[in-house]
């Protein structure tokens, strides 16, 4: 369940949340690679406790790469997960807990979203296939060289569900990292590691956090264990938070900087280009913020600052906080939604003229790019240098040629040719043959058999570009003849009758009504089953919203008279889920008897697994980002057809279809060994099925306060040979390490507050780093003040609206008639305007002299000296009135007293953390009873940086400020309104001051640079 761009919206308004992770890496000597000794201090110098790895954020990278070449076989795709998960430990270290949760059979409320995800996915598929098949006739037909397709066991990433053969070997593999690990390497030797896999159910990061939840507030536990969760989604950051535990960490990839420039090579953020490595650029977003979702989400743009800007006006109506832990006060609910509701025309008016402009900007370019407005010359000089893709050295003298090929090297009139007859074969750079002196037969064919080569892998990296550049058209509606007319037309009135008859298909406005009544139902429903799967975990297997659309805001009346229970009911099996969740293009991942069920015509259940669907638009430009109109799954036909076949299944696909528990691993130098072994001597003559029953209460004084029961699992605890289940890895031939079945703690409440003996950090953000509040997005007028841009300015120079006054000084002035030697000037210009002054300065209010009732005086600046304080020029009072001495008058000109303003003395460094960015044995665990760095293969972690960040993470920040020069107060008259120029200034340009890097300053607490004005300015 992500919130699309929510870590975007919190790197922008907190940026000192993030900080750059420090990563130690292998040393090599003489070829041969050192690994890092994680037994050492973390260089982060932050000493966690235990490490939680989201591990679907790590198998889909690792499955379907977007960086390097897909893998062809499961066991590289272990590998890679092995060099990641290495990767991951080195710069957390944990020393007391890893644990590895991967997503097992889910509530139903989510298993309609990850059908809709499923049959996309395979409909995609289907269509790439297509169109590759089509490209590779192409390049076939123009006589270029393509590398065969081949077979891969990585095909189809559906696979990556709960119940397939690929789930149940990924845990073996797993098991075998473990023991490979706690054997070999001295920083895991002293920690426990708990392996969730597949067959327990549940979604990873919601197990992860049970096991949280459930250990606070028991004997033993630490109330200042420090926890460090790895994932992408953005719900994390909303589970890490609802435990309540203060010293919490989030390390994830680097997908979004707030204010870095991206390489302009290619396009990715965390490097510059001087740095750059060529790597392929990833799709925007991609393995961010899932955008999953248990209940539809509502039609709102910029929701986030509006949801936190009507809470808080709203705040005091309330009587009090909206939830209590995982209770809602529905009431209270319905006055938030409400309050958020009555913006809905204004968003709604506003989404429609932006998409109407985008639709007309996005065809006016369509059309521009079929004339041929932007095509290349069809002329080309012969002066042209043709580039090839560039294989070898920079250097001259290098072996391998220069990567252009100089005009003269080739007959011109053949060029011109082949420039006329085919244009794209002369876009193509000719190939360059060279022979080295001295070479031989032999070593010609092998340098022609290594241009081939790599002749067809340009030729294959072209077919995908082509083919990522088609499907994307295909997919973009502004390509299609019969665009989906918008029947809705939000923001006009009667907007929502049509939304409902459209959408909900209502007729009469009593069947609308009692639509409409149903839905807000199931909705609230959906919001008191998300809070307490956020704080308590799941409260119903069986609940889902039944519809594809959300109510409106505005429709959410009448909450707090709603009854809504839960039934907690039991999760599927994963073969159900397979079932429940798959397309029939996906069957190859069940046994054959339910694979009938889903492919057989006559199957009593084939009107589940449509092969077309449709995709409703809803307002959207991509086909992935439409709804997929699939018939949602009658769990009651669907268990009455399973139950026929159960009994065909064979023992191995029992094994994998089964409720199992977590296993838990540690060293036999670990004090949980014993204990381990004690229970096997004390069961050893028991059947499996008595043994399963049999569980032992875990002591926290030995096993590092962890709370819990040990049971014995299927086979031996201790193997002294484990087996590699990859081929090119050996097997562990002197095993130490000891397993056995966790399982969680008694359930009990969880306290949703601090547990009592914490250490609350050192606070490291004040008032000053505060942003200030954004302009919600329907008040928008789209117009940037450049303070907030997030650029830097340099010293010395003024910006915003300070430059703006500055600018509107120096139009006003120069229209202004000129002023004679007198000092007067024409009466019909009217009496001077007030502008605020410079930073620093103070206006006074300046006594009559007889001569300031005349109109048409200019005010000018007096002239002053003063002494300097501490070496420093001090601050004058900025008078608007002329000295009586300039315009001849006697009377005595009484000095102001001289301001001398401190800025108040703050650094504007910062300092924080610099972190930089089956032939095995496996363990079959007893199910319940009757319950329904360096890489081997080059690998480089995903997203779009590959550093990683810490969330949350702790430094120590000084507060900016502007820090206002001070000028010399010997001011030279000049004949302009206010205007003034030092003496020791001879350039003339006013300066104002010295502007720190941080625009949100301590002087001025709105976020922007004007300067303060003095009391009782007005801009009115």
């Amino acid at each position: 369940m992500g919130v699309p761009a929510f870590y975007r919206w919190l790197a922008e308004k907190y940026p000192m949340v993030i900080v750059d992770a420090i990563e130690e890496e292998p040393v090599v000597i003489d070829g041969v690679q050192i690994p890092v000794d994680t037994s050492k201090k973390n260089p982060n110098n932050i000493e966690y406790d235990n490490l939680y790895l989201d591990m679907n954020g790590i198998i889909h990278p690792c499955f379907h790469p977007e960086d390097r070449p897909s893998p062809t076989s499961f066991d590289e795709v272990f590998e890679c997960m092995f060099d990641y998960i290495d990767r991951l430990f080195i710069m957390v270290r944990p020393r007391e807990l890893l644990y590895m949760a991967i997503d097992g059979v889910a509530p139903r409320a989510k298993m309609n979203q990850q059908r809709s995800r499923r049959f996309r996915a395979a409909k995609d598929a289907a269509d790439a296939a297509a169109e590759e098949a089509r490209l590779r006739e192409e390049f076939e037909k123009e006589g270029r060289k393509l590398p065969s397709k081949g077979e891969s066991q990585t095909f189809d990433s559906n696979v990556i569900t709960p119940g397939t053969e690929f789930m149940a070997v990924l845990s073996i593999a797993l098991q075998y990292y473990v023991h490979l690990r706690l054997n070999n390497d001295p920083g895991w030797q002293n920690i426990k590691v708990i392996l969730s896999d597949a067959n327990v159910p549940g979604e990873g990061e919601h197990k992860i956090m049970s096991y949280i939840r459930l250990q606070r507030n028991l004997k033993g536990y630490d109330p200042n264990t420090r926890h460090c969760l790895y994932g992408l989604d953005a719900d994390l950051i909303m589970l890490a938070l609802a435990t309540h535990e203060i010293h919490f960490s989030i390390l994830r990839e680097i997908v979004f900087t707030p204010g870095q420039d991206k390489c302009f090579l290619c396009g990715q953020m965390g490097h510059m280009a001087a740095n750059c490595e060529g790597k392929a650029k990833r799709k925007a977003g991609e393995f961010d913020e899932k955008g999953e979702a248990i209940v539809t989400k509502k039609p709102f743009q910029g929701a986030i600052n509006l949801l936190i800007a009507v809470y808080k006006k709203e705040f005091r109506e309330f009587g009090g906080y909206l939830t209590n832990g995982s209770t809602i006060n529905l009431s209270r609910v319905e006055h938030f939604i409400q309050a958020v509701g009555s913006y809905e025309d204004k968003i709604f008016q506003k989404r429609a003229r932006l998409h109407q402009r985008q639709t007309e900007r996005i065809k006016r370019e369509k059309a521009q790019a079929r004339r041929g407005d932007d095509a290349e010359p069809q002329f080309q000089p012969e002066s042209l240098v043709a580039v090839s893709r560039f294989h070898g050295s920079r250097l001259a003298s290098a072996p391998t040629p220069p990567p252009f090929q100089p005009s003269g090297h080739y007959n011109s009139q053949a060029s011109a040719s082949v420039r006329k007859d085919n244009k794209e074969a002369f876009e193509r750079p000719l190939k360059v043959s060279r022979v080295s002196s001295g070479a031989t037969v032999a070593a010609a064919i092998v340098e022609a058999e290594n241009n081939l080569e790599i002749d067809a892998q340009d030729n294959k990296d072209e077919l995908k570009t082509k083919l990522k550049e088609i499907l994307r058209e295909k997919s973009d509606v502004f390509n299609s003849k019969n665009a989906e007319e918008d029947k809705i037309k939000l923001g006009e009135p009667g907007w929502k009758e049509r939304y409902y008859e459209e959408k909900f298909s209502a007729k009469t406005p009593e069947e609308l009504e009692a639509i409409r009544k149903d839905v807000v139902l199931k909705y609230t429903e959906g919001l008191c089953w998300v809070m307490h799967y956020y704080y308590e975990g799941v409260c119903s297997w069986n609940w889902f919203y039944p519809y594809h659309y959300a109510p409106f805001a505005s429709d959410l009346k009448g909450l707090g008279e709603l009854d809504i229970s839960f039934k907690l009911g039991t999760p599927f099996k994963p073969f159900d889920q397979l079932l429940g969740v798959f397309p029939a293009a996906s069957s190859h991942a069940l046994p054959e008897p339910y694979r009938r069920l889903m492919t057989d015509p006559n199957s009593p259940i084939i009107d589940f697994y449509p092969i077309d669907f449709e995709v409703d638009m809803n307002g959207k430009r991509f086909a992935w980002q439409g709804i997929a109109k699939l018939p949602f799954i009658d769990e009651v036909r669907l268990l009455a057809e399973v139950q026929k076949i159960e009994n065909l299944l064979t023992p191995d696909e029992k094994r994998r279809n089964a409720i199992m528990f977590d296993l838990i691993f540690v060293n036999s130098c670990h004090p949980l060994s014993a204990c381990i072994s004690t229970l096997d001597n004390k069961c050893k003559n028991m059947p499996n099925s008595e043994r399963a029953v049999v569980k032992e209460k875990i002591n926290p004084k030995e096993s590092g306060g962890m709370n819990g029961y040990i049971s014995l699992c299927g086979g031996e605890p201790c193997p002294p040979i484990f087996r590699s289940p990859i081929a090119s890895m050996e097997d562990i031939m002197d095993n130490h390490v000891i397993c056995a079945i966790y399982r969680l703690p008694d359930a009990h409440k969880h306290i949703t507050r601090p547990p009592q003996g914490v250490k609350f950090p050192k606070k490291i953000v004040e008032i000053g780093d505060l942003k200030p509040e954004p302009v919600l997005w329907h008040e928008d007028s789209g117009r940037r003040h450049h303070s907030e841009n997030g650029r830097k300015n340099p010293p010395g120079s003024i910006s915003g609206r300070e430059l703006g006054d500055a600018a509107h000084r120096l139009i006003v002035n120069s229209l202004q008639a000129k002023v004679d030697t007198n000092g007067y000037r024409h009466p019909h210009n009217g009496p001077p305007i007030s502008y605020p002054a410079p930073m620093g300065h103070y206006r006074q209010p300046v006594p009559s002299y007889g001569y300031e009732s005349s109109p048409g005086y200019v005010a000018m600046p007096p002239p002053i000296s003063a002494p300097s304080l501490q070496g420093r020029p001090q601050f004058a009072p900025y008078n608007a009135a002329p000295t009586a001495q300039q315009y001849g008058c006697n009377q005595p000109y009484p000095p102001p007293p001289v301001v001398y303003n401190h800025p108040r003395q703050q650094s504007n460094s910062y300092e924080r953390n610099d972190y930089q960015h089956a032939r095995s044995n496996h363990y079959e665990r007893n199910h319940h009873q009757g319950s329904g760095g360096s890489s081997r293969h080059g690998y480089q972690s995903s997203g779009n940086n590959h550093n990683a960040r810490f969330n949350n993470s702790h430094g120590s920040y000084g507060s900016h400020h502007h820090e206002v020069s001070h000028h010399n107060q010997n001011f030279q008259p000049s004949r302009a309104h206010q205007n003034w120029t030092p003496p020791n200034n001879p350039s003339g340009h006013r300066d104002y001051g010295h502007h720190s890097s941080n625009q949100y300053s301590l002087l001025d607490r709105r976020g922007n640079r004007n300067p303060m004005p003095p009391p009782g300015y007005s801009r009115k």
